[in-house]
């Protein structure tokens, strides 16, 4: 057996291959904490669909859900766990953004701008 095959990529994938799990993750990351705004530009998300992913991303360890006996008062937050999703996420927004994915083109300084507030946002030096 190879040492790279001794880490499983896979596992990883698996933890953020769900529909909704980056994004949620990235909502988290900037900042949203509570149900309804991790809905507020998602408007193919269910409220079904939203329960579940939160209860396994829960589940999974990546965030911890936070109440004060108030059903509407739920926060939630990252775990540790969750948190060090940092880099992976912030490889992924680079990567769509220097390979002009999606519909929007960014010149070059908005493309820093955009890194340096990713950066930011997700605690990561690089």
């Amino acid at each position: 057996m190879n040492l790279y095959d001794q880490c499983s990529i896979e596992s990883v994938v698996s933890l953020i291959k769900r529909k909704w799990v980056i994004q949620i993750l990235k909502d988290l990351f900037f900042g949203k904490s509570r149900f309804s705004q991790f809905k507020e530009d998602k408007p193919d998300l269910s409220n079904r669909v939203l329960s579940n992913c939160l209860k396994s991303m829960e589940e999974d360890g990546l965030i911890t859900r936070i109440s004060d006996g108030y059903e509407r008062d739920v926060e939630y937050i990252l775990t540790k766990k969750g948190q060090s999703l940092n880099k992976i996420i912030y490889e992924m927004a680079m990567f769509c953004m220097d390979e002009d994915m999606g519909d929007t083109k960014f010149n070059d300084e908005t493309k820093c701008e955009i890194k340096r507030n990713f950066k930011d946002r997700l605690l990561f030096k690089k």
